[in-house]
């Protein structure tokens, strides 16, 4: 490596000189491409080609800061053309700014130049292709003039099923650099079935649970609604238009003169109206994000004990994201690619 050294001050300190005094140091592969922001096999390629071709190696190539500018005119380019088709990685910045500018840029260097050029790297949205946008607006009217005459003996609650897996959720976190970071695998795809209603108000949630979610499961967790809840002489609950919402079997109990509960549904094709749907992400990542469950049963236990336990005791910290701060979503606001 003596050698690499001694050539490589006999020049101007381009890239490839800087690498090899780098290595001459003591300094290993690694740190070396991580200094010069270049991959491993850009330095493999400098030692063989130096072998080759011995000191006239040096004047290949320019690898100094100015390598690798765009013009004014290419960064315009670069910036319309991804506007229009999105890059789904910096692969293809790297492979886009090759082809049409003839300039090399790095992983690294094409995420500085998409920052720099006013892109971000995130996921789009996910939104409904169905919503009806007036629909959404007269639902939201009504909820509003519902709860602005609620009498004191009058409760609200949002209802839905949910059907968590027993599988490890692997999730962001922050966690020591260097370290390998893993999270077991769960076989198997047992799940559980739970239907339940969530009262904004004082987030009483109720539920059950079941083989599946049907018609049997909507009238059990109704009806537990009305025995915990003796003194409203009417529970509102929003659903989702299911099947099991609408079955047949369910209507004699429904229209019974006795009935406390009355359904109210929500627009299809429109989650973001039914806030129960926030409290599933919630229950998510406080149970099964970067969690192992050896058994289902320890799995079990963790959702119900947050139901039972987690949710009573801390829901002050979940209201926030758990709201009926509703809003119209229309794909106008947004560029749908």
């Amino acid at each position: 490596m003596k050698r690499f050294a001694a050539a490589a001050k006999l020049t101007p300190l381009f890239g490839n000189g800087r690498a090899f005094l780098l290595l001459d140091a003591g300094e290993d592969a690694g740190t070396v491409c991580r200094i010069l922001d270049i991959g491993p096999t850009v330095l493999t390629e400098w030692r063989f080609a130096f072998a080759g071709v011995g000191l006239s190696f040096f004047g290949l190539k320019d690898y100094s800061q100015r390598q690798g500018h765009l013009s004014v005119v290419q960064e315009q380019a670069v910036r319309a053309h991804f506007t229009a088709q999105p890059a789904r990685n910096a692969d293809e910045v790297c492979a886009y700014v090759l082809a049409e500018c003839d300039q090399n840029y790095s992983t690294s260097g094409a995420a500085k130049l998409m920052r720099r050029l006013g892109f971000a790297y995130k996921k789009p949205q996910l939104l409904p292709a169905q919503a009806d946008e007036a629909k959404q607006a007269a639902f939201i009217a009504k909820y509003e003039a519902l709860m602005n005459g609620l009498a004191a003996d009058e409760m609200v609650v949002f209802s839905d099923a949910v059907h968590p897996e027993h599988q490890s959720r692997p999730a962001h976190g922050w966690f020591p650099k260097g370290q390998k970071t893993a999270l077991k695998a769960t076989s198997g795809r047992k799940r559980l079935n739970i239907q339940g209603a969530l009262d904004l108000e004082t987030f009483q949630f109720t539920f059950v649970e079941g083989e599946k979610i049907n018609a049997q499961t909507t009238r059990q967790m109704l009806e537990k609604l009305e025995r915990n809840n003796q003194t409203k002489t009417a529970i509102h609950v929003f659903v989702d238009n299911a099947r099991y919402h609408h079955a047949k079997i369910l209507q004699p109990w429904l229209d019974s003169p006795e009935r406390r509960v009355k359904l109210h549904f929500l627009p299809a094709y429109a989650p973001h109206l039914n806030p129960i749907e926030r409290l599933w992400g919630v229950m998510h990542k406080w149970v099964t994000h970067n969690r192992h469950y050896a058994t289902f049963n320890q799995f079990t236990e963790a959702i119900f004990d947050f139901f039972r336990k987690t949710l009573p005791e801390k829901w002050p910290e979940f209201r926030d994201t758990v709201t009926d701060n509703f809003r119209v979503i229309s794909l106008k606001e947004y560029k749908v690619i």
